[in-house]
């Protein structure tokens, strides 16, 4: 039976890193190797802040050119669309514009001050951000790139499927990110994480003891290596 998504477990995944994350969900199934995860660079201009867990809103975005045919109704929607839900919600944003992704920024003091207000806690977008110093406190960042103008940017659609960075992502589906990147939790696994995590540091304390003692040899790290498997 799979656990409900609370605060307290949220509140549990936060205190995990998301490489810890990552590591817990091949701990659990070898398929989460190669799947579920950012796996282009993204930009973090807030790396102190703490790891974010929450349910994924998703929109498409483009910038290089206008489109008449979308007015400022589309961006209402999409607002109160982000606003719904009673667990904390991340932002994860596709750039549409291809090779041009990031061309302008939908992101900026405004919008991170917004979203915040709405109920998010940080957004993950393959486009750009900007207004750095004048981002909302707290409000966590995961970006393609820093670039200065919002030029066309517009929002195409949202509540739909996205890809940013290599991972793809549904509405409501369970974020967790932090500086080094992000990955989808399944909603089925994730009361299981958190024992994952402890069980694979259980067996990387191992080396991490062993290379920090005074009494490492290669000898032992080589025993030590070729006892428990999966040592990351």
């Amino acid at each position: 039976m799979t656990a409900p998504i609370t605060t307290d477990l949220l509140d549990a995944l936060a205190e995990l890193d998301t490489p810890t994350v990552c590591n817990a969900l091949e701990e659990i199934d070898q398929k989460y190797r190669d799947t579920g995860f950012t796996t282009q660079p993204l930009v973090c201009p807030f790396p102190h802040l703490k790891p974010i867990v929450g349910l994924a809103r998703t929109g498409m975005i483009r910038a290089m050119r206008p489109n008449a045919a979308i007015g400022p109704d589309r961006r209402v929607a999409y607002y109160e669309y982000v606003s719904k839900g009673d667990l904390p919600r991340i932002a994860i944003l596709q750039d549409l514009d291809g090779p041009n992704a990031g061309y302008g920024a939908f992101w900026g003091e405004v919008n991170s001050n917004v979203h915040k207000a709405l109920g998010a806690i940080g957004v993950v977008t393959d486009g750009c951000i900007r207004d750095i110093p004048d981002w909302a406190d707290g409000f966590q960042a995961l970006a393609g790139s820093i670039k200065p103008s919002h030029a066309h940017v517009h929002m195409l659609d949202f509540g739909c499927q996205v890809n940013v960075s290599g991972m793809v992502v549904e509405n409501d589906d369970l974020i967790h990110a932090d500086q080094h990147g992000a990955v989808v939790i399944p909603k089925a696994l994730a009361g299981e994480v958190v024992a994952a995590a402890g069980r694979v540091a259980a067996k990387e304390k191992v080396i991490l003891d062993l290379c920090k003692s005074s009494e490492f040899s290669f000898a032992k790290l080589k025993q030590a290596m070729l006892g428990p498997k999966d040592i990351h």
